[in-house]
């Protein structure tokens, strides 16, 4: 039988190791070297080339996205390919943030004599400060960690935690040094949700055209309703003879005309719309538009132009099918 409690003892000592390394690498952040590895960056006219073998390589690899994602142009590549004609990706304008703990790793140290021949700086990311890899490059970043939280001592564990976030410490603090927005952000995340939020405008998402739910003031409610259904947004603009938008008939409104008795065929729209609607601008941001229609509690929206004429209507539903929900 599996004892629990000691299953969660285990997991909460690897949690407290691996605090204690973090708590480590503040004097290494604090360093001078850290300072100049984020100039040396940003002074940078081409890329970042992130390399590390094994464990070290897959941090590499979250390293490099981060970078990439927030302003630093970076890629990933595998120092063991790298010897096999993958370093021809590397370019003189560039910059090598190469990682080891042990900062002995045989694939990297084969190919700094390369690197340093093309005039590319190679920042350091070890553990191991007295390490070839550290005696080689140009800045290093120490990430030693007083132990491992393997109880073996063996798989990377607390070490590659204080390099992941010696990576986000590098990344977020390039981020700021550039001034970099959420709109640059939402520009290399098109296609997440937060890109969606902030690139998709109104105009992306609206229905328009023949697809907007139209009818004059002077048409009977039976008439508003066959628009509705034909349109399928549970509403209809409601215009005057200039076409110009003087208000809204959702089937909120239908529910409060059945309740009060009127006659579908005779009662004409103008007498049972909501006049003085909300409106809003197609050139508006689509979260902008949700933002309006949870404040105030509403399904819909009709989009007008600058003469108040209906372009384009929207309702929750095309919120949820574009992802801005």
């Amino acid at each position: 039988m599996i004892d629990q409690k000691q299953l969660r003892q285990w997991g909460r000592q690897v949690i407290d190791i691996e605090k204690t390394a973090l708590d480590n690498l503040y004097q290494y952040v604090d360093s001078d070297e850290f300072g100049q590895a984020c100039e040396l960056i940003l002074q940078c006219k081409g890329k970042v080339i992130v390399m590390g073998m094994g464990k070290s390589g897959h941090i590499g690899n979250k390293i490099s996205a981060t970078l990439a994602s927030t302003g630093t142009p970076a890629f990933f590549v595998h120092p063991g390919e790298a010897s096999h004609g993958d370093l021809g990706a590397l370019a003189k304008n560039d910059i090598v943030l190469a990682i080891s703990n042990s900062g002995e790793s045989s694939e990297i140290l084969t190919l700094l004599p390369v690197i340093q021949r093309m005039g590319v700086p190679v920042i350091a990311v070890t553990g191991k400060p007295d390490s070839n890899m550290a005696r080689l490059s140009k800045l290093h970043l120490c990430i030693e960690v007083p132990e491992e939280a393997c109880p073996l001592g063996l798989a990377p564990t607390s070490s590659t935690t204080a390099t992941l976030v010696m990576g986000d410490a590098l990344a977020v603090a390039l981020l700021q040094a550039r001034g970099f927005t959420r709109d640059d952000f939402a520009l290399s995340h098109p296609g997440g949700s937060l890109g969606r939020k902030l690139l998709l405008k109104v105009s992306d998402v609206m229905h328009q055209g023949a697809d907007v739910p139209i009818v004059n003031s002077s048409v009977c409610i039976t008439e508003s309703l066959y628009e509705i259904s034909n349109k399928g947004l549970g509403m209809t603009a409601v215009t005057d003879d200039g076409g110009q938008l003087v208000g809204i008939f959702t089937d909120g409104d239908l529910r409060r005309v059945i309740d009060a008795e009127k006659n579908l065929r005779t009662t004409a729209i103008a007498d049972v719309m909501t006049p003085n609607c909300i409106t809003i601008s197609a050139d508006i941001l689509a979260a902008q538009a949700l933002q309006i229609m949870d404040e105030k509690s509403i399904n819909g929206l009709i989009v007008v132009d600058n003469n108040q004429q209906p372009v384009g209507a929207l309702n929750m539903l095309d919120m949820v099918k574009a992802g801005v929900i």
